[in-house]
């Protein structure tokens, strides 16, 4: 596809009545953040960015070296749809830059570019991505009531979110995203759009704006969406399943068609690198308390570190819906959840991945039981580990690692674990309903 230019830019503005652009970018934690310049500053902005104050945003500069630079990627120019049709508003996302237009170590688009680089420098070309976000339904954001109570794949008239999703897919579509298809998922009012498989960097731009769109529709529609990783008891969390595969031109570099699960070298120590060091960057595709509720056996949130062709309860899996096709040969990490910050989660899969191709790590047995039906003693037997059971453990976890240092660079690395330390210690001091109910009457 043919890059933008700052001519084309300008012309589409012009012609498409486009009076507001809105520049965004994320914070540390993958929140997205924005700001507006009318269509008279684009053209200035384009060629030198746009200032603002660093200090303000979660996981940036401090203070006193709080000036930072927006700089527009011209490639990710998109009409908002749900805005009005008269004087229409635009959004572009932006890199970080210091004053003197160097990358801000600090942006975690510019982490993923990082990566990207690394694997690149080891002769891959593409790095594809292709998530699954899950998400809820709610009334409103005050609690947690139902709009169906629908189940996975369901067509049926309690299926009410239909023309919600539908609204959704015709946004996503306009915006430039291609989306594949969208269903009901497995709990009452939980629903997924999945977005075709794309280059990394594109597609980590695509989950932040994914988000905003699925939220933006629902509250047209006077409801509320939520990524929130578990937010009911009992019922199945919310996932964001990974697709990932890394290609030298167009060749799939994890296909081999001489070998018995089509899987090659490579895709071996891609997969044993994702499995080695999940512990370590499970705080970044889970980063809240709450990723920690679904991340427990059963509810189809896979916590063993194995993997496998078909079986669900396995970390990461080999998708078998088109065996021996080389193009979707791909590994697919299943723990992640979407309430991440999709360019450092991105990054950190594709660092541990090509930790496992760089030093030639071995993957272990494929684990095609169901790993859930297993008794602690026979995981131990068969050398199966846990991703750790709360943001706590693997945040100690995280602190201790060099790939993820190496990932995150120094900047964010220490505030990233600042952070969630700090998050962890205001969770764990709270007092719940559960206790209160559980104790108060009886000590």
């Amino acid at each position: 596809m043919a890059k933008k230019t700052k001519k084309d830019i300008l012309k589409i503005v012009k012609e498409e009545d486009v009076k507001f652009i809105r520049f965004w970018f994320t914070d540390v934690l993958g929140q997205v953040k924005s700001f507006a310049i009318t269509d008279n500053e684009l053209e200035n902005a384009i060629t030198n960015g746009m200032g603002f104050d660093g200090s303000s945003i979660t996981g940036y500069q401090d203070i006193e070296e709080s000036d930072m630079i927006a700089m527009p990627d011209l490639d990710t120019f998109a009409i908002l749809p749900w805005r009005p049709n008269e004087k229409k508003v635009a959004r572009m996302i932006c890199d970080i830059l210091n004053p003197d237009k160097t990358p801000y170590e600090g942006d975690p688009r510019y982490v993923l570019k990082k990566a990207l680089k690394r694997a690149e420098d080891m002769g891959f070309d593409h790095f594809y991505i292709g998530p699954e976000l899950e998400f809820f339904y709610f009334k409103d954001d005050n609690g947690t009531e139902y709009l169906d109570r629908g189940g996975y794949f369901d067509l049926t008239t309690l299926d009410v979110a239909s023309d919600l999703r539908r609204e959704t897919v015709f946004a996503l579509q306009e915006m430039g995203i291609h989306v594949e298809y969208s269903h009901h998922e497995v709990a009452p009012s939980q629903h997924e759009v999945d977005m075709r498989y794309d280059d990394a960097l594109k597609m980590a731009d695509d989950v932040i704006t994914y988000r905003v769109v699925v939220k933006e529709i629902a509250t047209k529609f006077g409801v509320y969406a939520t990524f929130m990783p578990k937010p009911v008891f009992g019922e199945n969390g919310s996932g964001m399943h990974t697709h990932q595969s890394l290609f030298k031109g167009s060749k799939n570099a994890f296909f081999d068609k001489n070998s018995k699960d089509n899987l090659s070298d490579i895709g071996h120590s891609y997969i044993a690198g994702l499995l080695k060091h999940s512990k370590e960057i499970c705080s970044l595709f889970a980063q809240t308390t709450n990723s920690y509720k679904r991340l427990v056996p059963g509810y189809e949130a896979p916590v063993y570190i194995a993997w496998s062709q078909r079986n669900r309860s396995a970390l990461i899996r080999v998708p078998m819906y088109q065996p021996g096709q080389e193009k979707a040969t791909r590994c697919e990490f299943r723990a992640a959840d979407p309430a991440c910050n999709p360019y450092l989660t991105f990054a950190a899969m594709l660092h541990a991945g090509l930790e496992g191709i760089e030093k030639k790590y071995k993957a272990p047995k494929p684990m095609e039981q169901n790993l859930y039906h297993l008794t602690p003693i026979e995981r131990k037997e068969l050398g199966i580990e846990t991703l750790p059971d709360s943001l706590g453990q693997a945040i100690s976890i995280t602190e201790n690692s060099l790939l993820v240092r190496k990932v995150l660079g120094d900047h964010i690395f220490q505030r990233f674990i600042a952070l969630k330390e700090k998050e962890w210690d205001d969770y764990r001091i709270q007092v719940p309903e559960y206790e209160i109910k559980k104790y108060l009457p009886r000590l």
